[in-house]
């Protein structure tokens, strides 16, 4: 299967001990760092296993069941 991309934005907040982190489309995925290189690497990390985790958890629902897999888009509104 064809590996995707899809583009997130990335948030970071300069805390007393570092950066603190988000994902402005994913709750609940935040980060934190004592450098904006940390905050930044452990949160696309982050990102990356709730996407992996999410998958499996789908393809365990679906297992052995007829299916229909489609992409789609989503418009970003932008202030």
């Amino acid at each position: 299967m064809e590996q995707g991309q899809i583009a997130f934005t990335a948030v970071y907040l300069k805390s007393e001990s570092g950066y603190i982190g988000f994902v402005e489309e994913l709750p609940g995925v935040n980060s934190s760092g004592r450098t904006l290189e940390e905050a930044r690497a452990t949160l696309q990390k982050l990102a990356a296993v709730v996407f992996d985790e999410e998958r499996r958890e789908s393809e365990e629902l679906i297992a052995g069941k007829e299916v229909v897999r489609e992409s789609f888009r989503v418009p970003i509104p932008r202030g």
